[in-house]
């Protein structure tokens, strides 16, 4: 579904962020992505996004990141942001929801058909007419996520989605992604949650690969996780 192959990138000269990365992810598997600050793990998914341009080769479902492409990598990726503000910028969850399919030519009946489905697959209808002003921070997170979810995407990719969230809608979300039958990319700082959610966890330090594996291993692995700036799972440190 998607692959890196020798893929490197440097925002300035000695300045390496990403550094001969390859991997690749199967179909349908949910894998964390994860890392110290400045391991490299946003710029990642930037580049597979097509927003900056790395060497070597990125490919989703067969097809290279390359600017002719990037309209069709797009549909085929959704990207949930950190900051729900940044990614709800219509009066409504409706509007927010029918943006995307009707920006791709789908007709008013075919969007709001999306809309309903993905409203419906999150229990979320009674927000589809909610404005987003109004919404709480977990409300807007499970909105933000059905919008993409209209989008019909092949595979999702999070940005630490269960930032700045209470216990319980951090739940919600948590519960949330693991139903989500799509191929999973998720960054984030909370271990907790990646164990909750990913089958492999790929950990980043210096834009390498420190290690590549089922997420129980990874992250039981306390010397691995301390020698990279980083600390077991509450649940497992108990």
């Amino acid at each position: 579904m998607i692959e890196f192959r020798d893929v490197r990138f440097a925002y300035e000269q000695g300045r390496t962020v990403l550094d001969g990365l390859s991997f690749t992810i199967r179909d349908g598997e949910a894998v964390g992505l994860i890392g110290c600050n400045g391991a490299g793990k946003s710029t990642l998914m930037k580049a597979l996004l097509g927003l900056v341009t790395a060497e070597g080769k990125i490919s989703v479902d067969g097809l290279e990141v390359t600017k002719q492409n990037l309209a069709q990598i797009r549909r085929k990726l959704g990207f949930v942001l950190q900051d729900s503000d940044d990614q709800m910028f219509m009066p409504t969850v409706y509007e927010d929801m029918m943006f995307a399919p009707l920006n791709y030519g789908l007709t008013r009946g075919e969007a709001e058909a999306r809309v309903d489905a993905a409203l419906q697959e999150l229990g979320l209808q009674e927000l589809k007419h909610r404005h987003n002003h109004k919404l709480s921070g977990g409300e807007k997170r499970m909105a933000a996520i059905a919008t993409i979810l209209a989008m019909e995407p092949d595979a999702v990719l999070m940005d630490e989605p269960t930032a700045a969230l209470d216990p319980y809608n951090r739940r919600v979300v948590i519960n949330t992604i693991r139903a989500l039958r799509q191929t999973k990319l998720i960054t984030s700082h909370d271990l907790d949650m990646i164990l909750d959610t990913c089958d492999r966890v790929i950990l980043l330090s210096g834009g390498r690969i420190a290690a590549d594996g089922p997420a129980e291993v990874v992250l039981r692995d306390k010397a691995l996780l301390e020698a990279h700036r980083m600390e077991l799972p509450l649940s497992l440190s108990r």
